[in-house]
C-alpha cells in the first residue's frame, strides 16, 4: 500500500531471518536499517547497521534472489537449519500480518493460505528461475524501472546490497553483474511472454 509497507517487509526478512525469536519490528528503526541491507539509498528509504552480516546470528535460510510485488512475492531459499524455510516463512508472514493490520485497522489473515514451494533440482533451473524472479517485476510488466523491491539492481551491479547470497548465481558468470545481465536481457522476453510459468513451477 505505501513505500512504508515496503520498508517494513524487506527489513523483515533480514530481522526474522534466525533461530531465536526477535520479538516486534518498531516501525521507527525500519528507515534505520535499510542501508545494509540493499546498500544504497531508494525511494523507499535507507537502512544503517544491522544483523545482515553479522556472524554470531544463527539463520534458517540463506536468500538467493527475491521480488516483492504489490500482490505477492517471491523468494528463493537455501534452508540452513532443519525446518528453516518452514519457519521463515512463518516468522515473515505472522509478523508482517500483525503489522499490516496494525496499520491499516483490518484485521484477519493477509495472504492467501499457506505458501507454495517447489526444490529446484537443477542448476538450469536455477539460474533461469533467477531471471524470472529478478525481472519479475518487469515480467508482469508493472511501470517502475529499475524496482527497487528485488534484488535485480544486486545482481546487475546498480546496488551493492547485503541481503542475498549472490556468489551462487553471479560466481557462474566470473562474478561479473555485466555478464548476468546480458543472460538476463535474453531471457527475460521470453519470461514476460510466458507469464503462466508462475503457475507451472508451483504445481
Amino acid at each position: 500500500m505505501s513505500d512504508g509497507d515496503y520498508t517494513r517487509f524487506i527489513v523483515g526478512m533480514n530481522e526474522f531471518n534466525r533461530i531465536e525469536a526477535i520479538g516486534s519490528l518498531y516501525e521507527k528503526n525500519y528507515r534505520e536499517k535499510l542501508v545494509a541491507i540493499q546498500g544504497a539509498k531508494s525511494p523507499i528509504g535507507d537502512l544503517a547497521p544491522n544483523a545482515v552480516n553479522n556472524p554470531e546470528i544463527k539463520k534458517l535460510v540463506e536468500i538467493i534472489y527475491y521480488c516483492l510485488n504489490p500482490n505477492h512475492y517471491h523468494f528463493v531459499l537455501r534452508q540452513l537449519q532443519k525446518n528453516g524455510i518452514s519457519k521463515f516463512m512463518l516468522k515473515i508472514s505472522s509478523g508482517y500480518t500483525a503489522y499490516f493490520n496494525k496499520k491499516h485497522a483490518r484485521s484477519g489473515s493477509l495472504f492467501q493460505g499457506p505458501f507454495k514451494s517447489i526444490h529446484i533440482d537443477s542448476n538450469e533451473y536455477l539460474l533461469h528461475l533467477s531471471v524470472y524472479v529478478n525481472a519479475n517485476h518487469a515480467i508482469h510488466n508493472y511501470p517502475e524501472k529499475d524496482w527497487p523491491c528485488s534484488s535485480y539492481l544486486d545482481y546487475t551491479g546498480k546496488r551493492d546490497g547485503k541481503l542475498c547470497v549472490k556468489e551462487t548465481i553471479l560466481g557462474q558468470f566470473d562474478n561479473d553483474p555485466l555478464e548476468y545481465e546480458k543472460f538476463m536481457q535474453n531471457n527475460i522476453d521470453y519470461f514476460r511472454e510466458k507469464k503462466e510459468l508462475e503457475k507451472y513451477i508451483l504445481e
